[in-house]
């Protein structure tokens, strides 16, 4: 990365530095890892309860707005090289393109085993095949600079690596927003999830019900539910918290038992 973009800037060519940004998507998630992997290892406070999980939702978030950034400029870059297109120097181009094809060929080939048995692994192995394509691109505009001189190609190609970044970069803000809203994680079947509870027996009611994300594969659950008989208030807890771990791959649980007087009293505010 460090290397096109010090070519980009050498050479004049955009593609390059689209290519660097472009990786910069893959070094940043691996750097979101670590932080959240650092931070996760922090302990609970009195002032944050939860712990610093949420920091890799932060840096996920940032990292997202920063790579959107990138692209426009890309391509405002771009349509401003397309009007008035640069001199371009293709061998040093060529030969810094070369390099991070042979960088790739190396990483995909290092991954190639582990990916079969780590989800981890395989979305590293996916990274790098992109970048290799981007590496691909850049390879190809150079040569075409180099043997027609025809300079627009780099810019076309650095616009194409540019919209290449989108996608992945509006999901990840798309994402870490909807963490950072409490939103319902998307595996979770709410509808499906509420008559669960209800089938528990004893239950009468459920209200008050929330599933949201912490950070990233840690969901919590909370819930109010209404017994018919405040005996069978422990039993009716147990078969809950159960069904909520085999069903929905819920721990993290809180639930409140009530009879319908109690629900009656604590009165009609409420989420």
């Amino acid at each position: 990365m460090v290397a096109e973009v010090v070519g980009g800037l050498w050479t004049g060519s955009l593609a390059l530095l689209a290519d660097a940004a472009h990786m910069l998507t893959d070094a940043g998630g691996l750097a979101l890892a670590l932080i959240a992997i650092r931070f996760a290892e922090r302990p609970a406070t009195p002032r944050n309860t939860f712990g610093y999980v949420r920091m890799e939702v932060l840096s996920a978030l940032t990292n997202a707005v920063v790579l959107l950034l990138l692209t426009v400029y890309i391509l405002y870059e771009a349509y401003q090289r397309f009007q008035a297109p640069p001199e371009i120097i293709g061998g040093p181009m060529l030969a810094v393109a070369v390099a991070g094809l042979i960088i790739n060929l190396i990483s995909m080939r290092l991954l190639a085993g582990g990916s079969k048995e780590s989800l981890n692994l395989k979305g590293a192995y996916f990274e790098v095949l992109a970048d290799m394509l981007g590496s691909l691109g850049v390879i190809i505009a150079a040569i075409v600079v180099l043997l027609t001189g025809w300079n627009i190609m780099d810019p076309i190609v650095g616009a194409g690596i540019g919209l290449f970044i989108v996608p992945r970069t509006w999901i990840l803000m798309r994402q870490a927003v909807h963490i950072l809203m409490e939103g319902t994680p998307p595996e979770i079947d709410m509808s499906l999830l509420e008559k669960q509870l209800l089938a528990v027996d004893g239950v009468v009611a459920v209200h008050d019900l929330h599933v949201w994300t912490l950070t990233s594969g840690v969901d919590s659950m909370s819930c109010h539910l209404v017994v018919r008989d405040m005996q069978r208030g422990r039993e009716a807890l147990i078969e809950a918290r159960e069904a909520m771990k085999q069903n929905f791959g819920l721990t993290h649980v809180t639930i409140q038992v009530e009879d319908d007087a109690l629900r009656q009293a604590e009165g009609e505010t409420r989420f």
